[in-house]
């Protein structure tokens, strides 16, 4: 099922309503609700366990809910599987690199393509998938991957793995993209590129974003919502969530302004 764009610029893209997951006696995520407008970059802090990348599992359909509701451009998409929801245009990424190692760059973007062939054409094999070359081509330009596009996905720097990985999760035009801890592992150099992309990409894309780094979220984000303990502690625009004592306490360990430089990257 495709969903058609609402004429409403003014309904968030993504409105998750009380959104709760139990594991047992563990509630991983407890009552969480929360908007992204579109266009825009919302970004998702906590300490570990806090619960942002199962936050991320169950808006994409990864795990299903114990309660609450996911809508999507005004659709009620709550437990919907990947699939279906890759077709109606929310695409994720993952924390660990997740390429097909042994098919070059190319064919790890022209596969991730072939869902814009519509019905039978998908069967096709991929030479004759027009519509899927004709994209890949467009992501190793926009991705400045051209120079390794025959080259294996093993065989990239960590880097261009995951700069590849974002463009595998755009290859089928999403309007909402989900990235999770995409600088994760990154050299200072490769995180400030990745940071610079996810800005020059927004717009484009609405963007949900799982990061440790938290001057870079403070950096590319409109809005941000911290987690801790699976709930909700706070949102807001990044200036106003980082003086927040609260979040200072929770994810910084102090009640400082500023955090120390150890505690950006955290």
């Amino acid at each position: 099922m495709t969903l058609s764009p609402t004429a409403a610029s003014s309904q968030p893209l993504l409105d998750v309503r009380g959104l709760s997951v139990r594991f047992g006696a563990l509630r991983a995520v407890d009552d969480v609700s929360m908007q992204v407008v579109r266009g825009g970059i919302t970004s998702l802090i906590g300490p570990n366990g806090a619960g942002k990348s199962t936050l991320f599992n169950l808006i994409s359909g990864a795990l299903r809910p114990t309660a609450g509701t996911v809508l999507f451009d005004g659709v009620d998409v709550t437990g919907w599987s990947p699939h279906k929801l890759l077709r109606a245009g929310l695409a994720r990424s993952f924390q660990i690199t997740n390429l097909f190692v042994d098919l070059t760059v190319r064919e790890n973007l022209r596969l991730a393509a072939q869902v814009l062939e519509s019905g039978w054409l998908a069967l096709r094999p991929l030479a004759a998938s027009h519509l899927a070359l004709a994209r890949a081509d467009e992501l190793l330009e926009e991705f400045a991957l051209q120079a390794r596009a025959n080259d294996l996905a093993g065989a990239l720097s960590h880097g261009e793995q995951r700069r590849l990985e974002i463009a595998v999760a755009l290859a089928c035009r999403p309007r909402l993209l989900l990235l999770d801890e995409p600088t994760q592992g990154m050299s200072h150099a490769d995180t400030a590129d990745t940071a610079a992309l996810i800005k020059r990409l927004a717009g484009g894309v609405s963007i949900v974003l799982v990061e440790h780094d938290v001057g870079l979220v403070m950096d590319v984000s409109d809005h941000v919502v911290v987690l801790t303990q699976g709930r909700k502690l706070a949102e807001g625009p990044p200036r106003t969530v980082r003086a927040d004592p609260r979040v200072q306490a929770a994810y910084f360990g102090e009640a400082a302004t500023t955090p120390t430089a150890e505690a950006t990257h955290a």
